[in-house]
């Protein structure tokens, strides 16, 4: 048994937890971090890998800008496989239209680069996209995309070189976490203790396991993601991160700052789509295939196996149609499709517990993640470090 003593342990190794990690360590702090599994294999390795500030609002919109400076100040030094590639929106008809304008209006109020392009100009600068879909788009030159089957990993290993402070340790589950005289012990299942002055929990829904009562009443839920993974197409031209019409329909961003979207009409091709949750988005991975998606399915968080893990074919299907209306490639040569869960919560942004000035609970980020947790996460730590 060991009973090392850290400033800081992180339970969690995916990005919440490991980007919690990145700023103690960056304030100087002694950091271990603690893996249950082999390698993080949830949420963070299970999405498109697009980093969309235009998409947040409020708050989350800065630490969104925040966040692509991060991904970009440590893709310097070392390759974390960030690329400044874009993000554009893609708007089908004249209501989509109308959401792009009233989205760059705010964004000019704000000094966020960005620029309508016309037909012509979508067809030339996205080769593979139809004519016949994209009207008008709006356009983000300063947005990345990272290589979520990657990044993580990559960015641990960063960790590891340049923090002399830092410890990882995977295949490590936590069984017990309490307050004690000097802060916070940890417990792993194969009997190790560990000590820290606090504890940042980050495992997602999974910290039902050390805190069952709070979990039960947090009120959070589990959305169930449906993706798929084309097989390598370099020769499509299709770079960056690519968002539709309903994804316009669908993100914070549109909601909050469009006038018009109060007012938005749901176009008959549009209603089983919405039904399932779906906004279809599209990246090009370092190797040429491309990832597609998603859908939305919800549940409760104390009963999120009732999502089940099998993948709907119905489901893809509909993605699969409706991609077929925005691209000129054939999407149906598919290398792999998946199942991604994450947590969430239907009205808090994300859920934040301190207990003991030493245990601090923070998860339920949902589907901001990439985007969101590099720039969050330097607040949420220097929070933490001063109480």
């Amino acid at each position: 048994m060991s009973t090392k003593h850290y400033d800081l342990i992180v339970i969690g190794g995916g990005i919440l937890g490991t980007f919690h990690a990145y700023h103690a360590l960056k304030s100087g702090k002694t950091v271990l971090q603690l893996e249950k599994d082999n390698y993080p294999v949830g949420a963070t390795v299970r999405n498109f890998g697009q980093v969309v500030p235009s998409g947040m609002s409020g708050v989350w919109f800065d630490y969104g800008v925040r966040g692509l400076e991060i991904y970009q100040e440590i893709q310097q030094e070392f390759d974390i496989s960030v690329r400044k590639n874009g993000s554009v929106y893609l708007a089908s008809d004249e209501e989509e239209q109308n959401l792009i304008h009233e989205l760059k209006a705010h964004y000019d109020t704000l000094g966020y680069t960005q620029e309508i392009l016309g037909k012509e100009q979508i067809l030339t600068r996205y080769p593979a996209i139809k004519g016949t879909y994209a009207k008008e788009a709006l356009f983000f030159e300063q947005e990345v995309s990272v290589e979520p089957a990657l990044m993580i990993y990559r960015l641990q290993e960063f960790m590891q070189g340049k923090f002399k402070g830092y410890t990882l340790l995977t295949n490590s589950p936590v069984i017990d976490c309490a307050a004690s005289g000097q802060g916070v012990e940890i417990r792993l299942s194969g009997g190790r203790i560990y000590s820290a002055d606090k504890a940042v929990l980050c495992n997602g829904y999974e910290f039902k396991l050390l805190f069952p009562e709070l979990f039960a009443s947090s009120g959070q839920v589990v959305s169930k993601l449906q993706m798929m993974r084309t097989v390598p197409m370099p020769e499509v031209a299709l770079e960056g991160n690519i968002l539709t019409g309903l994804t316009i329909r669908r993100y914070e961003s549109f909601e909050e700052y469009c006038p018009s979207f109060k007012n938005l009409t749901i176009p008959e091709h549009y209603r089983e789509l919405k039904e399932w949750g779906i906004h279809l988005l599209f990246k090009k991975a370092v190797d040429g295939s491309f990832i597609i998606g998603d859908s939305h399915e919800y549940a409760a968080a104390n009963h999120f196996d009732d999502l089940g893990f099998n993948v709907k074919q119905h489901i893809n299907e509909l993605m699969l149609k409706e991609g077929e209306r925005i691209v000129n490639f054939n999407l149906r040569d598919m290398g792999t499709t998946w199942a991604g869960f994450y947590p969430q919560h239907p009205t808090e942004r994300i859920l934040e517990y301190d207990i003991d000035n030493c245990i601090h609970i923070r998860t339920c980020i949902g589907g901001k993640g990439m985007t969101a947790s590099a720039g969050y996460t330097e607040a949420s730590m220097k929070k933490i470090l001063e109480m």
